[in-house]
């Protein structure tokens, strides 16, 4: 497979998966308190936040490099 259309179709699924879920979410453990042997946790989700923009360049970039790698051929 060529080098332009491998990295085009990679270009569209990241596109794709980020119009999907529009952001990257994970969770994170926080030490809450620290007395001695007792210690408590607690969990905080966090959110990176992907604008859609960046899923429709990604996107146009692929179909872009997949019509570029087709038309050297």
């Amino acid at each position: 497979m060529k080098t332009y259309t491998l990295i085009g179709i990679i270009l569209i699924v990241i596109g794709i998966v980020a119009f999907m879920y529009q952001g990257i979410t994970y969770t994170t453990r926080e030490k809450v308190v620290d007395i001695g042997p007792i210690q408590m946790t607690a969990d905080k989700t966090k959110t990176i936040p992907l604008p859609p923009i960046l899923g429709g360049i990604a996107l146009v970039g692929g179909i872009v490099l997949i019509i570029a790698g087709g038309r050297k051929s």
